[in-house]
């Protein structure tokens, strides 16, 4: 039941479509199967490099959507969302004023140890920053690349872009 209530939330935050005409709805195959599925004890990790606003949205969206279809139980599931790249600039904290709405959101996430940020130091500090120019809710580690082998194959997460 809470599976189903939890569904039924993620389906509302998505966007509404409207009615199309019947001729542009019409199908040689006709349409196609809902498949009800439960999901849960999924590890993700995120390679998240792109400096573009909204492919950041994209990620923090689908991993939020994610979360919610796992039951957001911190114990049955875990996203890791890893930054290197163009990525890097959103989350320094000189950057915040024009970043506002998407870092708030970022945060946000963080909250509950379900979904965390990790950030490759070695581009960070190609790019001028250290660990204290960073927002404080991501966490460093030495090599982007080394950390998504690391987590695919050592924790078993499974890889998204």
């Amino acid at each position: 039941m809470k599976s189903a209530a939890l569904i039924v939330s993620v389906l509302a935050m998505l966007p509404a479509t409207g009615q199309a005409d019947s001729e542009s709805r019409q199908s040689p195959w006709g349409g196609a199967t809902e498949i009800h599925q439960s999901y849960s004890k999924q590890k993700v990790v995120f390679d998240t490099f792109s400096g573009a606003a909204e492919k950041l949205t994209s990620v923090l969206d689908r991993a939020s959507y994610i979360s919610v279809l796992n039951g957001a139980d911190p114990f049955d599931n875990r996203i890791v969302i890893v930054l290197h790249g163009d990525a890097i600039p959103f989350f320094a904290a000189r950057n915040y004023a024009r970043h506002k709405e998407l870092m708030q959101r970022a945060q946000s996430l963080s909250v509950g140890d379900i979904i965390e940020f990790r950030m490759c130091m070695i581009a960070a500090r190609m790019q001028g920053f250290r660990p204290e120019d960073i927002h404080g809710f991501v966490k460093m580690v030495p090599m982007a690349d080394a950390e998504i082998v690391r987590l695919q194959q050592e924790e078993g997460f499974a890889y998204m872009q």
